[in-house]
This record gives structure tokens, sequence and C-alpha cells, in this order.
């Protein structure tokens, strides 16, 4: 239920943007050229500019516009819809110059200007009215949580910090005498239960009458992994894997993610050919050592395997050992610096995903030493070998920038298992798109 309603809110932004795109190229026309010729001028704008506003909802969903989580700040949507246009008035004059001679009996330069305008204004708009709309009372869900857990505060946390979800939190610790009666009057829509109460057969009996008023049941660790996209690792026992983890469901995926691996490496080692010569060159003239790094990672089910970079450190960056990467690292060489926010270091990995060794989505791939260390520190830390480690990741685009401890490890972990729960050809195409960004963006690290 959870997930969707949160699904719905997505889709109905969509269609809103969707229809004001359309909208506001209508009135584009009737201010360009008046109302009386505007539908004479429909007929031949719709065809390209149907294929620009292709192009713009995908900008939109890299920019993580359709995230709820995302859109709260009213100066942070206007600065990033405003980047969001200004990408797509770019991708626009190219796509127009190209299609140019294919629409002769327009020229669609003279409108894109006022169409970015008026359809800023109007999605910004939209936007505002649907956030505020959302949030209010009238399509509000009542969530009410049983039992006593140390997850409790944290759900309430993201649910107080998200409120476009459009969740009220009501918190019960002591069960009800009669809690059908209880969720009648506060009109309770999901029910959360945490793990002790769970257990308890009488209050099973009291949950499960409640199920005839319609109401949504959910695990506490459940809504939790719905609202934040992770997996409170902390507080989920092995049956958890058990439940949720089943291999033989996903054979079909993992069939067609390594032909597509395969292709999409080859793909890149083709082009990468055009810049590689000019990288290794640069490489070797900043400082001595080689041009390959070289490192044992783990990969699936514990193996290792030699992981390759572009050398983006100085030589002999750990002669007194394994040292966690770290922001600002005194190790990294100037251009290993552009190496890394371009993530063109990562260029001979694609040659491990060739091999097998990795994907190009997946948990990333963490040293021996290190695995050694956490899997002592951080439950079920070794459950995130049971896929390929990958190019990017879930964990790299939602958790902290670097895993240079205990604490960030743990976060990342939470979005891996999420990851490996949830993957599918739709999460990775997701995750390469935003990877993409990041990339273009010079954001990577």
């Amino acid at each position: 239920m959870p997930n969707f309603i949160i699904k719905t809110k997505k889709l109905l932004l969509l269609i809103g943007d969707i229809i004001i795109l359309y909208l506001s190229l209508f009135l584009t026309l009737i201010f360009r050229y008046g109302f009386d010729s505007a539908s004479d001028q429909w007929q031949s704008t719709l065809m390209p500019f149907t294929i620009i506003f292709v192009l713009w909802l995908i900008i939109f969903f890299i920019s993580d516009m359709y995230d709820l989580k995302t859109n709260q700040g009213n100066v942070n949507f206007v600065n990033l819809l405003l980047k969001s246009f200004i990408i797509n008035g770019i991708i626009s004059v190219v796509i127009f110059y190209f299609l140019a001679p294919l629409f002769n009996s327009i020229k669609p330069q003279r409108i894109l200007i006022i169409d970015l305008l008026i359809s800023f204004a109007l999605i910004w708009s939209w936007r505002s009215f649907f956030y505020q709309f959302i949030k209010s009372a009238k399509v509000s869900n009542n969530v009410l949580i049983l039992g006593r857990s140390d997850l409790t505060p944290l759900l309430r946390q993201e649910i107080e910090g998200r409120p476009q979800l459009g969740y009220k939190l009501i918190i019960c610790e002591d069960i009800p005498d009669d809690l059908k009666i209880y969720c009648v009057e506060r009109k309770i829509d999901i029910l959360i239960i945490a793990n002790e109460a769970r257990k308890d057969q009488e209050i099973s009996k009291k949950i499960f009458d409640c199920l005839s008023l319609g109401i949504d049941v959910f695990p506490l660790s459940g809504f939790f992994e719905q609202i934040t996209n992770k997996i409170p690792v902390e507080f989920i026992e092995h049956d958890w894997f058990l439940e949720n983890l089943s291999e033989n469901s996903k054979k079909a995926y993992e069939i067609t993610k390594r032909a597509m691996d395969v292709i999409l490496a080859i793909i890149g080692l083709i082009v990468s050919l055009i810049f590689t010569p000019f990288i290794a060159l640069i490489i070797k003239l900043e400082s001595p050592g080689p041009i390959i790094f070289k490192q044992v990672r783990t990969g699936k089910n514990g193996k290792t395997f030699l992981a390759m970079k572009f050398r983006s450190m100085i030589d002999k960056a750990e002669k007194n050992g394994p040292e966690w990467a770290q922001k600002n690292d005194a190790r990294v060489t100037k251009f290993g610096k552009i190496l890394r926010k371009t993530r063109l270091d990562e260029i001979p990995q694609l040659v491990n995903i060739l091999r097998g060794e990795m994907s190009f989505v997946g948990p990333r791939p963490e040293r021996p030493e290190f695995i050694e260390i956490l899997t002592q520190e951080i439950p079920f830390y070794e459950e995130r070998l049971l896929t390929k480690p990958g190019l990017t990741g879930w964990a790299q685009l939602k958790g902290p920038s670097y895993g240079g401890s205990k604490e960030e490890s743990l976060e990342k972990l939470k979005y891996d298992l999420y990851y490996i729960k949830h993957r599918s050809f739709t999460l990775d195409v997701s995750v390469i798109l935003k990877t993409l960004r990041l990339v273009v963006g010079g954001k990577g690290q």
C-alpha cells in the first residue's frame, strides 16, 4: 500500500507534467501566431515537439524530479527545475538543428524560447499546487504504529521530514483493549506492527479483527523500506533473507543483464579508444608509476578478482598498508581528481565486466581486507556478495559519498540490500541514467 501510494503520486506528477507541456505549446502558438492561427500551426508543431517532450521528461527523471524526497523545498525545486530547463533548451536546439530538414514547414527556434518560459512557469505552478494538495489533511493517510521498537523514532523522523508523502503518524506502544474501535475512531488507514508485537498471539488476533475495516497491515521494517528505499539492517533477522532474497526468481533477469553488460562493455571500450591514449599520456607525464592501477577486490559469493582502473593516486599510495579512501584525499593527483569526477578512471573496469567479474550495476566491489573487518562489525555485511559488484550502484547514488568508516559502510549496506532485493531491468536503467547525470555534472567520487 505505501509503495502503491508513492507510485500513484509519482504517476500523477508525470501525467500533470505531460498535460502542462502540451498546454504550454498551445499557449505558445497562440502568443506567437494568434488564436485563429494556433490550431493550424498545432498540426505542424505537434510531432517535432512530441519528440522534444519525451527527451524533456527523461531529463526530469534523471534530475530526480519524480523523487518525492527530492522535491521538498521551494527554492531547491526552482533551482532544480531551472537547471533541467537549461539542459532541455540545449537538447532542443541540437535536436531541432538535425530535424530541420524533416520539418521544413516550421521553424521551431522561433517558438522554442517562448515555450520554455511558459512551460517553466506552468510546471512550477503545477508542482507547487500538487505538493500543497498531497500534504493536506483531506488526502493524507493516517498511520498507526503498534508496539515498541528502536526503529520507530527513525521512521518518525523520515515521515516528518517528507510531508509530501502524505502520512500522519500515530504511535501506540501499549495496545488498546479494543484495537478495532481505536482504529475506527482515529480513521486509521495503515497499521504498522513492531517485531515484538508481531510475536504476540493476542495482539495478532486484534490486528486480524481490523482487516475488515480495509486497513493495510505492514511490518515496521517493511514500511521503513518503502519510505526510504533502504533496508534497516540493524532491525532484521535471518528469516528476512529467506523471505526476500529468492535467487531462482531472478534467473531470467540475470541472463538478460549479462547480455546487456557484454554489449555495453564492448561499445564502451570501442568509444573509449578515442581518448584512452590521451588519458594514459597525461597520467604518465604527471607522476611516476603504472598507468593502470590493479587491486584485489571481492566479487560475487566472495570470489576475489583483480579490479583495474586508471591510476588516480600517487604511486605506492598505500605503502603503510590498506587505507580507506577519503574525501579530498591528499594521495589523489591533480589529473586523478578530474578522472574521478568524470569517472573516466573506471574505463578499464569494462574489461572486468567482459570477464564476468563485475556488472554495470551492483554493490561497490570492496577489498577483502575491509570486508573481513566489516563482516565482524556489521550484521549481514557478507550478504552484499550475493550478486556481482557494479561499476555503479544504488548505494553509490543514494548512500554516503565514501564508505570510509563503519558508519558509512553500514549506511551503504542498507541500500545494497535494497538493490539486491529489488534488482530489475527497470531499476538498473534508472541507476545508469542517474549515474550519467553525476558524470556530466562532474560529481563523481
